[in-house]
């Protein structure tokens, strides 16, 4: 497959890169070891070579200025491999939340909370909390919950993107507690297959959320949860999810619940006094994520407080120049890794804003945040741009002068998307397309101030991650676009430490379990290498980049009809050239392609599932929008992307995150029981039934036995 760098042109150029906090560290390693490492090619080059990549990690502890002990070991072991999940730092010391509470003086913002309107709060106002009224909030609750936790203790939230959320993970880690989060949207039974595996001692919930201009009861699913659990917490703590012009549904009290309020310690018995952090090694859990889980029970992910610090320091800092001025807002519920990297501007010392409700409602809300607020890092999503694109235009509507960088994560970045955004939304900004994921709660490629931006390209692959592609180039040199499955064949700091439980935490057969689990999970697919389930290509170098990244859609969902492999983005972005100016873009609302298997699973075909828009009826006429579609593809891919089918939906299946459920669906149309579906984690569960009588019509017309299982 071709990929032109005519396809490709350059979008934004870095006013001054010789100014960005990259340039400035490049010229201190420079100085310091008596390099001469020129451009950011160069820099990542050391940083991810085998026999620096150490020392980079080393550097990145100073240059961001961690409180804690660094210890005399050096960073790690350079004779260990990826595979072995080598400790980082040995000897060392430090405390998540020391770091993060580190601008407790300052009088400066530190949380922004936005809510939706709603009838009864039509015009709702910003909550306000300094750095030092933050810091204030933390050793109160870190008072109280020093009679339930102790270090290594779970701590979860069922909450909503809250000021109070916030202080309790900051609480929780600032004792060694590890912190587990879902968001108030998910449903019961998701949040029950969470906290069953973990075994919290308190829990925190919102009584109720808004959404979509509605007030919706929270403690219903919160009861739901807490009466299913084998090992129920010791306090449940009920934090105002509501403005204070809407009150929540009656509910009972429990006999171990309380009142936020309640709960807090007084002020007077903080008051001049320190918060004792707890500071323990560079490995020590931080927080577990856990995975989607469309097919089995969510892996739960242990990263480590050290590899969190240090690896989301180099991304906001040191690749995102990011300072105490900046107003940061990420739209995310607390259920995705993106609250994570939201809350870690804390140590940059910046201003976050916070905000879950609905997006697109009213169209303009967060455009109307970004000018109230003057945010400078707007972070969203690809479906989120997608779906704005139909509906609203923001540039001329409102002042967004204040947006130097608009980030997108969840899914990749149409080509058109990037188009849109520089004309509709911001001419100057960068657009920060980033990829890594809830495995490693960071980026393995992303954004970099001091780089240019190509239309449908990731900037680079991060600093210190060795991010190649599988099967291995056959040259060193990038003088040409390399494709394959996305490997990272270093050691990360952000490399989860496993999957819970952990060793001393559980079991002997359960820690066990749990560690073949991940070892199968990252690094059986491509033994010495972590394997990340991404279909990429990495570009060829121009402006000295170390090449950017397009990302062509998960690894597991790559198409293969005739051998030919290609990613399912490829067939999205061609679509997306029908913009809504055409009949039949303006038609389509939404779209999921996956393989049929055939042959006995020896090749397979392409089925696309298109999803229309309310106003559709027959205008253009099914056939017309199914020749135009294939004719897109055919210009814009080849032959071989065609469809061999194109069928109409009634909706297309999301995680609670929002992802697109891909692999799922090509499991339900290859004869998978609907029974093996982990229902739980998807937005819209109801939809799939329509997939398993799709697929089984699909394979009597196919010819394949209905008995095949993918």
């Amino acid at each position: 497959m071709s990929f032109a760098a005519i396809d490709r042109p350059l979008l934004y150029t870095p006013p001054s890169p010789e100014k960005t906090q990259t340039s400035l560290f490049r010229e201190h390693i420079n100085q310091k070891y008596g390099l001469e490492l020129r451009h950011y090619e160069d820099l990542y080059k050391w940083s991810a070579s085998p026999s620096s990549y150490g020392t980079f990690w080393e550097e990145v502890w100073d240059w961001t200025g961690v409180i804690g002990d660094k210890g005399s070991a050096g960073a790690v072991d350079a004779s260990l491999k990826v595979d072995d999940v080598p400790p980082f730092f040995p000897g060392s010391s430090l405390n998540f939340a020391e770091n993060l509470l580190r601008h407790g003086k300052s009088s400066r913002a530190a949380l922004v909370q936005a809510v939706e309107p709603t009838a009864n709060n039509p015009q709702p106002k910003l909550r306000t909390v300094t750095y030092i009224e933050l810091y204030s909030l933390t050793a109160r609750l870190v008072h109280a919950l020093r009679k339930y936790v102790k270090p290594g203790d779970r701590v979860a939230a069922y909450s909503s993107n809250n000021i109070e959320n916030i202080v309790a993970c900051l609480a929780t880690t600032a004792l060694g507690g590890i912190w587990v989060s879902a968001a108030a949207d998910f449903g019961a039974d998701g949040v029950l297959e969470r906290l069953e595996q973990v075994k919290p001692k308190v829990v925190f919930s919102v009584d109720g959320t808004v959404y979509n201009g509605r007030c919706h009861a929270h403690i219903p699913k919160l009861d739901s949860v807490l009466s299913r659990l084998t090992t129920p917490p010791e306090q449940v703590v009920i934090i105002p999810g509501l403005p204070a012009s809407e009150q929540p549904p009656p509910y009972e009290m429990q006999p171990n619940w309380v009142q936020w309020d309640m709960f807090l310690a007084p002020e007077a018995a903080t008051q001049d006094q320190p918060i004792d952090f707890c500071r323990k090694g560079f490995d020590w859990p931080l927080w577990i994520l856990f995975s989607s889980g469309t097919t089995g029970k969510p892996k739960p992910i242990v990263h480590r407080a050290g590899g969190m610090l240090l690896q989301l320091n180099k991304e906001l800092i040191i690749c995102g120049d990011m300072t105490p001025s900046d107003v940061f807002f990420y739209y995310t519920t607390t259920g995705w890794m993106m609250w994570n990297y939201l809350l870690s501007g804390l140590a940059v010392g910046c201003t976050l804003v916070l905000y879950d409700c609905s997006p697109l409602k009213d169209p303009t809300i967060l455009w109307r945040l970004a000018e109230k607020c003057k945010i400078t890092v707007f972070g969203t999503s690809a479906k989120y741009l997608d779906e704005l694109e139909k509906v609203y235009e923001p540039r001329g509507k409102h002042d967004l002068s204040s947006i130097r960088m608009i980030m997108s994560t969840g899914s990749p970045l149409a080509a058109s998307q990037y188009d849109y955004v520089y004309k509709h939304i911001h001419p100057n900004a960068i657009l920060a397309s980033i990829s890594g994921g809830t495995d490693i709660c960071s980026l393995f490629v992303g954004h970099n101030t001091a780089l240019p931006v190509y239309r449908g390209e990731v900037q680079t692959r991060m600093l210190g991650m060795g991010v190649t592609v599988h099967p291995a180039p056959v040259s060193t040199f990038q003088d040409q676009d390399l494709e394959g499955e996305l490997v990272c064949t270093l050691p990360f700091v952000a490399q989860p430490i496993g999957f819970w439980p952990l060793p001393g935490f559980g079991p002997k057969e359960d820690v066990s379990a749990a560690r073949k689990r991940y070892m199968e999970a990252y690094y059986q697919d491509v033994p010495g290498a972590w394997y990340h389930g991404d279909h990429v290509v990495i570009t060829a170098s121009r402006m000295h980049n170390a090449g950017g990244v397009i990302m062509l859609g998960r690894s597991d969902g790559v198409l293969n009809p005739g051998g030919v492999r290609f990613g399912s983005a490829e067939i999205y972005s061609a679509i997306s050239t029908l913009d809504d100016h055409n009949p039949v873009g303006a038609a389509i609302a939404d779209a999921l392609v996956v393989g049929l298997k055939v042959r006995g699973g020896a090749d397979e075909k392409v089925v696309l599932f298109l999803k229309m828009e309310p106003h559709w009826h027959s205008e253009p006429t099914w056939d017309e929008v199914v020749s135009t579609v294939k004719k897109v593809i055919r210009a814009r891919r080849s032959p071989r992307h065609v469809p061999d089918w194109t069928i109409q939906v009634n909706d297309i299946p999301y995680t609670l995150n929002g992802k697109l459920v891909e692999v799922t669906v090509k499991k339900l149309i290859n004869g998978a029981p609907l029974s093996t579906i982990n229902a739980s984690t998807l937005r819209n569960p109801e939809c799939l039934p329509e997939y398993v009588e799709k697929g089984h019509a699909l394979r009597e017309q196919a010819g394949v036995d209905n008995s095949y299982k993918l």
